[in-house]
């Protein structure tokens, strides 16, 4: 029974009392598995395509940045850094000095990371000594004091976006500002305008605007380019419900419900109020000093001008299924080109009348495109691409995690996986922006096991942005070299020779 005071609560967030009882009652049912066709595989839902090809689609994004376009680069930035140093707050908390290995690595490398000269600063000016002489002294705990806590970087409670990552010849650089620098290499307009957007959390967003003010006009002098830089954050009525064992809402100390953010798939509500033609999206921590950026910004415009390529298609076909004389052999046409480019496949296609033909082909072609970087698994942590049964009967390339999967040994089977490399086109054929939410599985979402002052509790994840937030988009997966993904998600990933 909802109190006054939840009722309350309710209306702050925008909830609605039928939003809050369909989440209480995925804990009770669950979330079903995905219908699993088969692994995506090279020529069998991915595209790998010859350099010469490559290069053909790299000239196509050029040529379309110089229409009078709308291009952002969507940037989810809003994630703490603090588990980039679980191993060194584990170390900070104990009462031994034994250190485990990558404890000792980052020791050993300490002068190596970008952040090295701030952190010399902040132990001499907080324990009066330098680095060097405090590891003369075995004094490492101190050190890492100085690193994670208020009263020295704070690195612990800041954002990936803001930390040091590179070095170079007169400055350190963050994941923020190399996301300027790539802007500006790949989604630089005929205006010579670059749009990004970070999304941020709301205790960070003025640290943001400030590192912004810092560096936006020595790199627009350095790239002529004027930046248009944007920021918004998980929007409350995204948050979910927190369920007790009983699966009934979690309640705090206070008596209040407790809510949490819904996961990155809450995004979907950010990327949807984006008005543009094309959207990049990658994620804050995948980012490498310039000396690197080749192979990067070259398949960033590959997959741009496959995707406005694709889009070309698609909108000449849509425009020929306005016309009810079109003929049996153009629909077939275009049931091939949504076959073999777009992978949506169609089994019952030919016991169709011609008017279930047309009706199923329009829906298919006007939704959102996303082409989608796929990386050959080597044993990095990331969603694999499937082939996935949809509710039509038809199927299609899907991104999907281990909790969508009932045999988790797909999972191994998957050739490439999932680096948060996508760009969308996000309008239809008649220059209408799509409504992102409509495309949403609501079906895919995931619940884990948390707690909170002790006591346990069970969390509800939205379906995520690039898995089951974008289910309903026609998707395509280009195979993009390993070189591209270089994510930092401990501190000493730092030390890899991409980041040095």
């Amino acid at each position: 029974m909802l109190t006054e005071n939840d009722l309350r609560l309710l209306n702050e967030k925008g909830i609605s009392e039928q939003q809050l009882y369909h989440q209480l009652n995925a804990f009770k049912t669950g979330f079903p598995y995905l219908e699993i066709k088969s692994v995506a595989s090279i020529d069998h839902g991915i595209i790998a395509l010859k350099e010469n090809e490559a290069c053909q689609y790299v000239d196509e994004w050029e040529k379309y940045l110089q229409n009078d376009c709308n291009v952002v680069k969507f940037v989810p930035a809003s994630g703490a850094a603090s588990r980039m140093f679980k191993d060194l707050f584990e170390y900070l908390d104990s009462d031994s000095e034994v250190q485990a290995e990558s404890v000792k690595s980052f020791f050993e490398n300490i002068h190596r990371f970008a952040f090295y000269g701030d952190l010399n600063k902040a132990c001499e000016k907080n324990l009066g000594k330098s680095i060097e002489q405090l590891l003369a002294e075995k004094s490492y705990k101190p050190i890492v004091s100085c690193l994670l806590k208020k009263e020295g970087l704070n690195y612990g409670s800041l954002p990936k976006g803001l930390l040091k990552f590179h070095t170079y010849p007169s400055e350190q650089r963050t994941p923020f500002v190399e996301h300027l620098v790539e802007g500006a290499l790949y989604a630089n307009n005929l205006h010579n305008r670059v749009n990004i957007h970070y999304t941020v959390s709301h205790d960070h967003l003025t640290l943001f605007k400030y590192h912004l003010a810092e560096k936006q006009k020595e790199f627009e002098d350095k790239f002529g380019v004027s930046y248009n830089v944007s920021f918004s954050e998980q929007k409350a009525s995204t948050d979910t419900v927190a369920a007790d064992a009983d699966n009934n809402p979690f309640r705090n100390e206070d008596g209040s419900i407790l809510f949490r953010p819904g996961g990155h798939g809450a995004l979907i509500e950010n990327l949807n109020d984006i008005d543009a033609d094309i959207i990049f999206i990658k994620n804050i921590d995948n980012v490498v000093p310039d000396k690197l950026k080749a192979p990067t910004v070259h398949y960033k415009k590959t997959i741009a001008g496959f995707l406005v390529h694709i889009q070309k298609q698609i909108f000449s076909y849509l425009q020929e299924l306005e016309n009810e004389a079109i003929s049996d052999a153009k629909l077939q046409v275009i049931q091939q080109f949504s076959e073999t480019r777009l992978n949506n496949h169609m089994d019952s296609f030919p016991q169709m009348t011609r008017e279930e033909k047309i009706s199923y082909l329009r829906n298919k072609l006007n939704r959102p495109i996303r082409v989608c970087g796929m990386v050959k698994n080597e044993g990095e942590p990331g969603g694999g691409p499937f082939l996935t049964v949809n509710k039509d009967g038809s199927y299609s390339p899907q991104i999907l995690e281990s909790s969508q999967i009932k045999d988790k040994s797909l999972m191994g089977k998957a050739t490439h996986f999932n680096p948060v490399d996508l760009v969308c086109a996000v309008k239809d054929y008649q220059g209408n922006k799509f409504d992102l939410t409509r495309y949403v599985d609501p079906e895919t979402g995931f619940i884990s096991n948390k707690s909170k002052n002790g006591k346990e509790l069970k969390a509800l994840e939205l379906p995520g942005l690039w898995n089951g937030a974008m289910s309903d988009w026609n998707t395509i997966f280009l195979e993009v070299p390993a070189q591209t993904f270089n994510p930092v998600k401990t501190v000493n990933d730092l030390l890899r020779p991409e980041h040095q």
